[in-house]
């Protein structure tokens, strides 16, 4: 079951989405990355699937980026699999700033 949860209605054309393959194995682990999404400025939406094990984020606009999503979410421990930015495959090794 997925949790979608929205910020701010209507989305400007400089949206991103960015979609996540993360292990999770429980509630708990899908709770931790719903946790530190949730936290996030410049989400639009976003939505964590135990079942599908996914998290899809759709930004507000183009503040936020790939790059910081991922490393909010490889935060919670969770290993991320594979990524992608608005349907285009990218890495999911973590830069160092």
């Amino acid at each position: 079951m997925a949790d979608v949860v929205s910020a701010t209605p209507g989305a400007p054309v400089d949206s991103h989405v960015y979609k996540f393959n993360v292990t999770m194995s429980c509630k708990g682990c899908s709770g931790a990355i719903d946790r530190v999404l949730k936290k996030l400025d410049g989400i639009k939406e976003y939505e964590v699937s135990l079942d599908d094990q996914t998290a899809v984020v759709h930004t507000a606009d183009s503040s936020l980026t790939y790059d910081k999503v991922l490393k909010t979410i490889a935060k919670t421990g969770k290993k991320v699999n594979k990524g992608e930015a608005d349907g285009v495959e990218q890495s999911v090794e973590i830069k160092d700033e």
